[in-house]
């Protein structure tokens, strides 16, 4: 029997490696497109993106892993079953469940690996790379801004850019052209307006804010006497301060649930809890990130004995039914998450549901394999 294990192990670890490999490399190769942009479009930091793009690939984990085990379960399993070695495994009198159970158990340990990335790596990366990114828009403001479009990434303000080109003493992208700036007042109340010819970003890194000096244009200033109107000035030059981020917090940038840990997130469910306030949000991304980390041994359930009753060699036939069950997986996820938020289902049955179903499903082949 450690022959057979060692050689189904060796099996298996060859697809799975290069379907983890394929993975990463395709989705990796849509964020590298915008983190290149970044570089070149926006200039910046060589560094700093390549910050980004380290961060990026614990997250990536969480998904690929689980599809590599799926796609590689049905690879070599199926290549086993159609030149016949699994008929012949059976018929010298061994079980088909001691063939596949170290199979199962790789699964497992890849689905208790991936607890420990979802609880205590990825959400530091995540943090980190928000982090990363305040640290650009604070040295590189222009890199949040996109012309054409409105802007809010920025406290209290909404920008409206229609170009931005390069300052031609600094060599840095940070000239704009054509600035319009929103205030909102508050409900019932206009909108305060600032339009300039152009505007260019005067950093403040230490205060986490930057400057906004712009020349050439009109600004709405509300009536000391009735706030509810405004009189338009003309400016040759005005300052703006833009905050970038949460302004009651000027030491850290603030964690969201995807930056905290399953102990942080059942400490804030806690405290929400004891202020009657809803926690169905957190809950729900607690019990993801299980569900999501068990995926790998499910998948490993509904493959191994999928793989062995299709008795396919081809690799096309085999990728295609492993993209039909990871979207039939994710969608039920995405549905079920849904319901969650919505309260129309428990956030821990709903989380834990896609992994029931398709684990009843792989059970039922499983048992159908061994007694037939």
């Amino acid at each position: 029997m450690k022959i057979l294990r060692d050689y189904l192990l060796k099996e298996f670890s060859l697809p799975f490696i290069f379907s983890l490999a394929v993975l990463i490399f395709v989705m990796l190769l849509g964020n590298l497109i915008q983190l290149i942009e970044l570089i070149i479009t926006k200039g910046v930091n060589f560094f700093s993106v390549a910050k980004l793009f380290l961060f990026l690939i614990p997250y990536l984990l969480t998904y690929t892993i689980p599809i590599a085990v799926l796609s590689a379960t049905l690879l070599s399993l199926g290549r086993l079953s159609s030149d016949n070695e699994i008929l012949a495994i059976r018929s010298s009198g061994i079980n088909i469940f001691k063939v596949i159970f170290p199979l199962l158990v790789s699964g497992l340990v890849l689905s208790l690996f991936l607890i420990i990335m979802n609880d205590r790596i990825i959400p530091k990366a995540h943090y980190a790379s928000r982090k990363t990114l305040v640290e650009i828009g604070l040295k590189n403001p222009t890199a949040a801004l996109e012309p054409g479009t409105f802007i809010d990434s920025f406290q209290n303000y909404v920008l409206f850019v229609y170009s931005i080109e390069r300052n031609k003493q600094t060599k840095e992208r940070n000239i704009l052209n054509n600035v319009r700036i929103y205030e909102p007042q508050g409900k019932d109340k206009p909108t305060r307006t600032i339009v300039a010819k152009r505007g260019e970003f005067v950093s403040i890194p230490e205060k986490k804010t930057v400057k906004l000096k712009l020349t050439n244009g009109t600004s709405d200033e509300p009536d000391p006497n009735n706030p509810g109107e405004f009189f338009k000035l003309n400016f040759k030059t005005y300052y703006i301060t833009l905050t970038l981020d949460n302004p009651d917090d000027k030491r850290e940038v603030e964690k969201k649930p995807k930056d905290m840990t399953i102990k942080e997130l059942k400490k804030q469910i806690h405290e929400y809890s004891a202020q009657a306030i809803d926690t169905a949000p957190l809950v729900t991304h607690l019990h993801q990130k299980l569900a999501l980390a068990f995926s790998s041994f499910i998948f490993m359930l509904v493959a191994a004995p999928l793989a062995v009753i299709t008795h396919r060699r081809e690799k096309t036939m085999n990728f295609g039914l492993a993209f039909l069950i990871v979207i039939a997986y994710y969608l039920l996820l995405i549905g079920f998450e849904s319901l969650s938020l919505q309260g129309y289902l428990s956030p821990v049955i709903s989380m834990w549901m896609p992994n029931i179903i398709f684990g009843t499903i792989g059970s039922f082949l499983m048992l159908k394999l061994c007694v037939s």
